[in-house]
């Protein structure tokens, strides 16, 4: 479920709330080798099903950063800021990935809107994530977003 802000002003004042969690997607075998073939990263555990049976992890896994690459449309289901004129990723100050995604399972965002920084014509807004494993017991990424918002 979507939180909707109208502007900056109803932005600054969800500084510290918790954004609740995504709903759930597949990350297939189909999604790990089409990420492979758009950035080059062709290593066995992620594209070849069969070694990767018998590879440390007992399946194929998603790269972390095609994990990692899942944030935005993943955070885009917790907030909608509106009333803005553009929207853009910053960058991050801390990315682990504590366990792998194999091939065939769901994962999901839950965020927090951590801290609501003015910079020169608008806001930068720091995000904490974790990306959950369904049944998992460790998550699949644990990370601190910046995205900046201008007016």
């Amino acid at each position: 479920m979507s939180i909707t802000v109208h502007g900056i002003d109803e932005l600054k004042k969800l500084a510290g709330s918790d954004l609740g969690t995504s709903e759930w997607i597949a990350v297939t075998q189909e999604r790990i080798q089409t990420f492979a073939d758009a950035t080059g990263d062709h290593q066995w555990i992620h594209v070849d099903p069969e070694k990767a049976a018998a590879g440390p992890f007992g399946a194929p896994i998603a790269h972390g950063y095609l994990t990692l690459s899942l944030f935005i449309p993943l955070f885009t289901e917790l907030l909608d800021v509106q009333g803005v004129t553009t929207k853009v990723n910053y960058g991050l100050n801390k990315v682990r990935f504590p366990a792998p995604v194999k091939a065939g399972s769901r994962i999901r965002l839950a965020g927090r809107l951590a801290e609501v920084e003015d910079v020169a014509g608008g806001v930068q807004i720091t995000v904490d994530g974790t990306i959950e494993i369904e049944g998992g017991t460790k998550p699949a990424a644990v990370l601190q977003s910046l995205s900046r918002f201008y007016a």
